[in-house]
């Protein structure tokens, strides 16, 4: 009796050799796809967004010690497909080689991630962009809004293991944050909700990853060197 067969991974992606163009095009559910440029392999991308990193459980892993763990995602919504980097990587993502905060990706664009390079195959189109919008665009200004000195501290904090470290790493937890600050958990989660609001971020998800996210990008905390072990608050 044949063992029961496992559930396979949930994966937006589908890899496959290096195909024709025109038959990719033809075949994949949205029309746009990645070769990687070093191996030829083709991968399909899926409608909604696909992550890329070096995680092993993003949608698109990739080995290169350049790519940060979570490195960039790209979007694609009915005809049209956009590459954002997610602010977190020293090595950034570009496209043709130029540094980009997110840009529409179209038919034969290559796209670097780190030193890991990608053919985009996508379908034929127009060539204005729709609505007038801009092929390429800076990431997000982020308007600072007005905040306590505590609730300055606590991004500090907050982000403080993301600015030290080449790769993407989570950033503090309220646990490691209310350590640092000598404060209680309890508080920390309510500065917390506060800057959540503050900064507009939307609840569902890891809202502490795209507070970080959000506040990296911007430039707005900069942290200094962390403490000695020992040193007292």
């Amino acid at each position: 009796m044949a063992a029961p067969s496992m559930p396979e991974p949930k994966t937006p992606l589908r890899a496959a050799a290096r195909p024709d163009d025109s038959t990719l095009r033809a075949g994949s559910v949205t029309g746009f796809a990645l070769i990687d440029e070093a191996s030829g392999i083709c991968h399909d991308l899926c409608p909604g967004v696909t992550m890329v990193g070096r995680g092993s459980d993003l949608d698109l892993v990739l080995t290169d010690p350049s790519v940060s763990r979570l490195h960039a995602e790209i979007t694609v919504r009915g005809r049209y497909a956009y590459v954002t980097d997610l602010g977190l990587s020293t090595n950034g993502t570009r496209v043709n080689g130029r540094p980009v905060g997110r840009r529409r990706l179209r038919n034969g664009d290559v796209l670097t991630f780190g030193a890991a390079t990608f053919r985009v195959v996508a379908p034929l189109e127009e060539p204005e962009s729709p609505a007038g919008e801009p092929d390429t665009m800076e990431l997000r200004a982020v308007r600072a809004p007005d905040l306590t000195r505590r609730e300055r501290d606590v991004l500090t904090a907050l982000c403080r293991p993301s600015l030290q470290s080449d790769a993407f790493v989570n950033p503090a937890s309220a646990r490691e944050i209310a350590e640092e600050l000598v404060v209680t958990e309890a508080a920390v989660k309510q500065h917390l909700l506060r800057l959540y609001a503050k900064f507009g971020i939307p609840e569902g998800g890891d809202r502490r990853v795209r507070l970080a996210n959000e506040v990296v990008r911007a430039g707005f905390i900069r942290p200094a060197p962390p403490r000695p072990s020992g040193h007292a608050h």
